[in-house]
């Protein structure tokens, strides 16, 4: 059971600010794209996708990449249904033997840090030559951990942010843009 509706979900929408359109969301991901090019084609990587809020940014980033690469996903989480992240729960993946290769993880959003910094670490236990990171969106807040994103596309303030995979309780994944819950008044 969702704790808002879907009206209430598309009324959060209405009344939220956007910070970065469409288009400014499509020229950062060709900014992303540009730049994972120079650092890894040439390295066979292995592109991972985190879910669930990475699927949007690593389909979208993936058709940019004209190099030879392999996919593979995983989906850990520390949030589920809530709101506040809890422990790390490893739901589904690694399907691929990451051991010598170098590694891309691609995900929506850097916030805290806990959860990148949870499956960097399991990558390199499981013997990735090389992990790097990919998210469209670093939050600009202090971190429990230092994770360093080698390839952001935008940054945001520390509001509740969804869109471009990012969610508002459950909906809202699949808006174009990139947008902030709207602040009391």
């Amino acid at each position: 059971m969702n704790p808002i509706s879907a009206q209430q979900a598309w009324e959060v929408l209405r009344q939220a600010d956007r910070l970065y359109s469409p288009e400014q969301v499509e020229a950062a991901l060709e900014g992303m794209a540009a730049e994972i090019t120079k650092t890894l084609a040439g390295s066979d990587p292995l592109l991972v996708c985190v879910m669930t809020g990475g699927v949007v940014p690593f389909g979208r980033l993936l058709t940019r990449l004209q190099f030879p690469l392999q996919i593979d996903y995983i989906h850990a989480t520390r949030y589920g249904k809530r709101l506040q992240g809890g422990q790390l729960q490893w739901l589904s993946g690694p399907h691929q033997d990451p051991r010598g290769r170098v590694v891309l993880l691609v995900d929506d959003i850097l916030d805290e840090g806990t959860t990148l910094a949870g499956i960097e670490a399991r990558y390199r236990v499981d013997g990735a030559r090389e992990v790097y990171k990919a998210a469209l969106v670093v939050k600009k807040r202090q971190r429990v951990h230092d994770v360093k994103v080698e390839f952001a596309g935008l940054e945001v303030p520390d509001r509740y942010v969804f869109g471009c995979g990012m969610d508002y309780k459950g909906y809202l994944r699949n808006v174009a843009g990139i947008y902030a819950e709207a602040e009391p008044k």
